[in-house]
């Protein structure tokens, strides 16, 4: 399927605060775009305005798929979903009081996913096993790496096209961290994901990217550069790779 994203001159804020100033990347079928930066910095802005969330105030937002253009800019919340863009949240927004099968059944809102639930039940399982173990667990009684598992294995369940991940390294131990960024490159490379991660942890992000964008105060301040622009760039060794020439 030829899936494209594409985010030209984007503002957008709350209120006075403006978040985004001309934001401008693309995701292209089948790539795994990271988009670097530290908090504060517009990364979950820039995810809530691709899902409907957030109104930019000016620029584009436009999906395309199989040679249609969808402006996302125009549509709700829920019809961005059902064009099949899954978002694993930053913080997981799981439901606490729920089972961690009643979690990922509600993962399968999107119409065209209903009728696989049983089949993307099977595959979330087979992902992450433990997710099997504990489908009877409320989800707010997990770990932190479990209930990252089960956010994503609940994105999953709408059997998306576009994968948007935003901070999965968020509360995570080191060897959590990699071990979740793993699962999201097998995941996209198993079921042919086109996917775009907001991610501070640099040496992580990079591992499963393709290229990647810096952003700074809300700005685009690195650009479609590959994973070694990335690791050479000026700026990325000042944020992080502690200004290590």
């Amino acid at each position: 399927m030829a899936l494209e994203l594409k985010i030209a001159g984007v503002d957008a804020g709350y209120g006075p605060v403006k978040a985004l100033q001309g934001v401008t990347l693309e995701v292209r079928a089948g790539e795994t775009v990271v988009l670097l930066g530290t908090n504060g910095n517009g990364k979950s802005t820039l995810m809530k305005v691709i899902t409907g969330q957030v109104r930019p105030t000016r620029g584009t937002v436009t999906l395309v798929i199989d040679g249609q253009s969808h402006d996302l800019t125009q549509l709700p919340t829920d019809a961005i979903v059902d064009l099949g863009v899954a978002l694993v949240p930053e913080g997981r927004r799981l439901f606490p009081k729920l089972t961690v099968e009643e979690n990922l059944t509600l993962g399968a809102f999107r119409k065209a996913a209903r009728a696989a639930i049983a089949g993307n039940l099977d595959f979330a399982y087979e992902s992450f096993p433990v997710l099997k173990e504990r489908r009877r667990q409320l989800a707010g009684t997990m770990s932190g790496g479990q209930q990252q598992m089960l956010a994503i294995a609940r994105a999953m369940m709408s059997s998306p096209k576009l994968l948007l991940v935003d901070e999965p390294s968020v509360g995570l131990s080191p060897l959590l961290v990699a071990q979740t960024i793993t699962a999201i490159g097998e995941l996209k490379q198993r079921l042919g994901l086109t996917v775009l991660m907001a991610e501070q942890n640099f040496h992580q992000a990079v591992r499963i990217a393709d290229r990647g964008y810096v952003i700074v105060h809300g700005e685009i301040a690195l650009a479609d550069a590959s994973v070694a622009q990335l690791r050479d760039n000026s700026i990325v060794k000042e944020l992080y790779l502690g200004g290590v020439a």
